[in-house]
């Protein structure tokens, strides 16, 4: 549901939106919230963090219209301001438009523009806030980050940040380079990092072609988050493709003859995601954690050289659609009784 900020000093204006916009209002599409200045704007935004669109005249008591959108901005706000007013003069929409407004609507309101309006500029909003929660998400980005971006946030803004946090069901995957370790402890720094590289390169392209979110390198190897419709199916998909590029790789020119291979471990469930950092160092991870992300690390340990592992519940998701062979039960770590696991062979 989008949530909507109407500020105008015209109190007829309220009843006239919910009149108008009563079936979108209705049906939990649009949620309006009201103010008749500036600076009861500014107090709505501060109680209502979800604003997405910000609907605003420009002659009110107190703060207009135009010193809102400063003051917006001010405040570093995701909403996006349309300004409604009869001052539709080219020398007001100029200095909306330099202060951030994203559209500029005259009165009297014709409110089937207004809601074409509204909706292109609810798009806007939202690919904003996808951009944002993709770089959040994925933690290779952060490497190419300068120090001065990372200062210029506001430190109010990056504590409030930490305790953002959501319980999803997901499906996460730990996937290991095997015997690694052969390559790191005999050939030169360059060497290792360069061939690392060029296995993640491998890994991270399959991950995003199933629409996967790298969560975090670890050593040498990736855990990585799925989301949304089938995102057990996807997972497994792409650790059987993985899997299969990894194994066409050949030997390494080396002294150690290294033949790189992973092994997998996959766990379906719910899992708590949030950003887990220090506000003191300025650092922090948006990342998941819980019962469902340990198992999947715990299933990956256990894996021996080309093995995808998965517990017997996610087993019984997936046998229609992959074909897999029951290992037994084993113990996991941390878990007091042994689970059933199986390994997905195509």
């Amino acid at each position: 549901m989008a949530k909507i900020l109407v500020v105008d000093d015209e109190v007829d204006l309220e009843v006239l939106i919910k009149q108008k916009f009563r079936q979108k209002i209705r049906d939990c599409h649009y949620e309006f919230v009201f103010a008749t200045n500036g600076n009861l704007a500014l107090e709505q935004l501060k109680l209502h963090n979800d604003i997405e669109v910000v609907l605003s005249d420009i002659n009110m008591p107190e703060m207009d219209g135009l010193t809102l959108l400063t003051r917006m901005n001010e405040q570093n706000s995701l909403s996006k301001s349309v300004i409604i007013s009869a001052y539709g003069d080219m020398e007001n929409i100029r200095i909306a438009m330099n202060r951030g407004a994203f559209d500029f609507i005259t009165k009297p309101v014709n409110f089937e523009d207004l809601e074409i309006t509204i909706e292109r500029t609810l798009q806007h909003v939202k690919r904003i806030r996808e951009t944002l929660q993709a770089i959040k998400e994925n933690n290779i980005l952060r490497m190419y980050v300068d120090e001065t971006v990372l200062n210029f946030m506001d430190s109010r803004e990056f504590e409030s940040s930490l305790l953002e946090n959501e319980t999803l069901e997901g499906t996460v995957a730990f996937i290991d380079i095997c015997s690694f370790t052969s390559i790191s402890e005999n050939e030169t720094p360059d060497k290792v990092v360069k061939l690392l590289n060029e296995y993640f390169d491998i890994m991270a392209k399959e991950i995003i072609q199933q629409k996967g979110i790298i969560d975090k390198f670890i050593g040498d190897a990736i855990m990585a988050v799925f989301k949304g419709p089938f995102h057990l199916d996807r997972t497994v998909d792409c650790c059987i493709a993985i899997r299969d590029a990894i194994n066409k790789l050949p030997a390494f020119a080396g002294e150690t003859g290294f033949k790189p291979q992973v092994s997998i471990g996959i766990n379906s469930g719910e899992m708590v995601s949030g950003n887990i950092g220090s506000s003191t160092l300025r650092r922090l991870d948006y990342t998941v954690i819980g019962d469902t992300v340990n198992v999947a690390a715990r299933l990956q340990s256990a894996a021996k050289i080309g093995q995808i592992l998965i517990t017997d519940k996610n087993y019984l998701k997936i046998k229609e659609s992959f074909v897999c062979n029951e290992i037994g039960p084993i113990t996991l770590k941390n878990k007091e009784m042994p689970i059933v696991v199986y390994e997905v062979i195509k």
